[in-house]
């Protein structure tokens, strides 16, 4: 590859406007993009593509020496670990690949790729892109949670006018958030409009922005009584495997509102159902779930204090422009040799 150019492959549909949009921002990119081989969306969003999408043994031939010639992909073949370990494998030249979703170590992780060629291949996220939309999503839950959504919705169902009784205020509560990445922070800087006090956990940091109190994960127990709220927006980790379990979920404070728009993994969801059901946890809003998509069988889906949200909290149509922005300014980085952005952790994977 020469020094000044690098060759990218679209191994993910994406539609013409935007791979222009690319190349306009960072010229120094060679495109290819070859449409026929390659699923239609069937939204905005939709880096999958159509499931009943199949190639002719000629196209998947073509397709694979295509990602094969790349020195870099936009997005990983076809959402696949085992694709995505072929390729890396298989091309030498690969420097490096950009995927779509802000947890893409996950997918990282799933194609059991050797030291070496995690060493060689530099994976990057869209981390950031869906900060506002999953902060939104937060304080919906909290509000929904605070404002005691399922009773009114019980009311109304009902027909029932109750006696006046108090409703809760986010003004007045305690709100924890569970890791200060970009998410975190964002959710941080809307409670700021609230006047919540708001807790956040930090292994490192003394004092952020927003935060009335950082607290080390390791003195959590000391806290938790007080809180009426947690947002978790932390990484699907071995670390933070469970990290939301029984003993957490016990301390907190009765009738506490959670809100999950981190990974799944982080909540025991089998604590959960239990502190729910003594009302520990007054009101859940979940966007993802341990094991998605969510079993029919999974309690989750019928208790009238649970709000399932199908791992789409993040989706906005403005999420394809805002990736192809970030992948372009990345393509400069690496091109002038400066720190690539939301680089992949190649030891805990996210």
């Amino acid at each position: 590859m020469s020094a000044s150019r690098l060759r990218v492959v679209m191994a993910t549909p994406l539609d013409q406007e935007l791979c222009d949009l690319i190349v306009a921002l960072e010229p120094r990119i060679d495109l290819v993009w070859e449409p026929s081989l390659l699923p239609v969306s069937r939204f905005a969003t939709d880096y999958r593509g159509d499931p009943d999408f199949r190639r002719t043994p000629d196209q998947q031939h073509r397709y694979e020496s295509l990602i094969d010639s790349a020195d870099a992909l936009y997005g990983i073949p076809d959402l696949n670990a085992t694709a995505l370990h072929r390729t890396v494998n298989a091309n030498p030249s690969l420097r490096w690949v950009q995927t779509m979703a802000a947890g893409g170590g996950g997918q990282v992780k799933a194609a059991a790729l050797s030291i070496d060629d995690l060493q060689r291949v530099r994976f990057t996220t869209s981390a950031g892109v869906h900060g506002r939309p999953l902060a939104e999503f937060a304080l919906f839950g909290l509000l929904a949670g605070a404002k005691m959504l399922p009773a009114l919705q019980a009311q109304q169902r009902n027909h029932d006018w109750p006696a006046r009784r108090e409703m809760h205020h986010l003004a007045e509560q305690t709100i924890l958030v569970l890791g200060t990445g970009g998410i975190g922070r964002e959710v941080i800087r809307l409670l700021g409009a609230f006047g919540v006090r708001v807790l956040a956990t930090s292994r490192q940091a003394t004092a952020i922005d927003g935060v009335d109190e950082v607290v080390h994960p390791d003195d959590l127990a000391g806290v938790l009584p007080e809180v009426d709220g947690l947002v978790v927006t932390l990484p699907g980790t071995d670390a933070t495997a469970g990290l939301v379990g029984e003993t957490l979920l016990a301390a907190i404070k009765p009738g506490a509102t959670l809100v999950n728009v981190g990974r799944g993994s982080v909540v025991d969801e089998r604590a959960l159902l239990a502190a729910l059901g003594r009302g520990q946890i007054g009101y859940a809003a979940l966007d993802v779930f341990e094991h998605e998509p969510l079993a029919d069988s999974s309690p989750l889906w019928d208790l009238p204090n649970v709000l399932v949200s199908p791992h789409t909290a993040a989706l906005t149509a403005a999420e394809p422009r805002l990736i192809a922005e970030l992948f372009a300014r990345n393509a400069g980085h690496l091109l002038d040799g400066q720190p690539m952005l939301n680089l992949v952790d190649t030891v805990e994977f996210y």
